[in-house]
């Protein structure tokens, strides 16, 4: 990803009468606080309007990496100004309505998988903007000016660094910045164990946690950058350690030696998070498109949803939702469009954020809407079909369908009493659709993967029992 590329990825408005200069630096603004949190484990936000209470960040320190950001236009070239005095001598030119043509052409190159490299322009910084502290942290109360530089408490900016985003990137990434590696190695942690090693993995500021491993932490972030921030060989280090390999199973000892599982007695067990979910689900059905790279895809949404943020529809396609097809449909979730104003909806209930502003550490919850969605989703039902199908031919002895579908889900066999139970859910549901092929093929007509010829009254009910499967805590649960 192009570094402004990173910087472009904040919201922005395109609402007519408001003040450029305001917006602007909401822009830098959120740019400056998301290096803090993102990269730096720290709240600068805290440090805009006054002083930081707790960590030794003052205004200035904020301003001056604020400036690092505040050097090129929002918009490229700027014609506004062009436009605006000529106005003073012709009239106003006639409004030109897009065709469905250029719109189209639009959605090409935007939905593009491969080409021809694309030249881009590089960011003047020649005559960055001048940068003034602002009183209260309002844009239009200026102060004192100030030039780029970075808090020398965390470490001094060399002079032989540039004033610019580079320069701030080497300084970011210098060995000798206590903070970068070890933020983070903590997040990856946080995200295979549930709890980073610090647990605030935004904050590692006073008002942070203090780590419970902090030899460990500070290996892990010296072993990463001598190698070269290889973020796979870190993966590989923490999950091949015996630490990650350990049992979730909670013994009476490690219960009462370590209630909150602090010391890692044994492996945690948490929710995955709603990207995770979806992959395993698409995963353990056969349908997963493991492509790597290309645009963002559009799998199945709620009709409606969309359109009701998009001025009812009614300007373009590109306001209207039109799911892909094929293959697209069971990319990874990596891979999904995101909209601010509308996440995907099955990731929103699973606690996703909205992207308005950056979030380290998720929160996790569990309600109801999140079983409902796990039942009810499309991309859940045709999961469900396509591993009953796929099981039904794979597997010619009916016996063991029941058997198969949990195995291929929970990757374990199930017990004598879990297989009972299962084993008399689907027979219950087979004589409901033996009696009812209706309603079995319209529970089989979910999804856009084609069918295969297996009976539908025997599919529909073996679908309905992964589903019950997919539904199971255990399912969903990292342990």
């Amino acid at each position: 990803m192009l570094a402004t590329g990173f910087n472009r990825n904040h919201p922005i408005t395109q609402e007519g009468g408001v003040i450029q200069e305001e917006y602007q630096s909401y822009y830098v603004v959120d740019r400056t606080n998301t290096l803090g949190k993102g990269i730096l484990g720290l709240t600068l936000e805290c440090a805009k309007c006054h002083d930081h209470k707790y960590d030794q960040l003052s205004q200035r320190d904020y301003y001056q990496i604020y400036s690092f950001f505040n050097n090129v236009d929002e918009k490229g070239l700027r014609m506004d100004a062009v436009q605006a005095a000529n106005q003073k001598y012709f009239a106003d030119a006639p409004y030109i309505t897009i065709t469905d043509e250029e719109t189209n052409g639009v959605l090409s190159f935007i939905n593009k998988a491969e080409g021809e490299d694309v030249k881009v322009m590089v960011m003047n910084d020649s005559m960055p903007r001048t940068t003034y502290i602002f009183d209260r942290g309002e844009y239009d109360s200026p102060g004192e000016e100030v030039t780029p530089n970075a808090p020398e408490i965390i470490l001094p900016y060399s002079e032989n660094l540039p004033k610019n985003r580079l320069g701030l990137a080497q300084w970011v990434t210098d060995e000798n910045n206590p903070l970068t590696a070890r933020v983070f190695v903590n997040r990856i942690w946080g995200m295979l164990f549930g709890r980073g090693l610090v647990e605030t993995s935004e904050d590692f500021g006073v008002q942070g946690s203090l780590p419970t491993h902090p030899q460990l932490l500070d290996w892990l972030a010296k072993d990463f950058m001598e190698h070269d921030w290889d973020i796979k060989y870190l993966l590989k280090k923490i999950m091949l350690s015996a630490t990650y390999q350990q049992s979730s199973i909670a013994t009476e000892e490690s219960k009462k030696a370590d209630p909150d599982n602090k010391w890692l007695s044994r492996a945690p067990r948490f929710r995955m998070s709603g990207e995770i979910i979806r992959d395993y689900v698409l995963a353990t059905s056969g349908l997963l498109n493991r492509e790597i790279g290309g645009p963002s895809v559009k799998p199945y949404q709620p009709p409606g949803l969309w359109e009701e943020t998009n001025a009812g529809g009614n300007r373009g396609v590109l306001t209207t939702y039109t799911a892909d097809e094929g293959d697209k449909l069971y990319r990874r979730s990596l891979y999904t469009l995101w909209k601010r104003t509308l996440p995907p909806p099955s990731m929103s209930i699973f606690d996703a954020p909205n992207r308005d502003i950056c979030e380290v550490r998720r929160q996790k919850t569990n309600t109801p809407l999140q079983a409902l969605a796990l039942q009810n989703d499309v991309q859940m039902l045709e999961a469900a079909r396509v591993l009953s199908e796929n099981t039904i031919t794979d597997t010619k002895d009916a016996e063991q369908w029941v058997t198969t579908v949990f195995q291929r889900i929970l990757v374990r066999n199930p017990k004598e009493e879990e297989k009972k139970v299962l084993e008399e859910y689907y027979t219950d549901a087979l004589d409901k659709f033996l009696n009812d092929r209706e309603n079995a093929e319209k529970l089989l007509a979910q999804g856009e993967y084609k069918r295969l010829d297996t009976d539908p009254a025997k599919t529909a009910a073996l679908m309905l029992t992964a589903q019950v499967i997919y539904n199971l805590d255990e399912t969903i649960t990292k342990e």
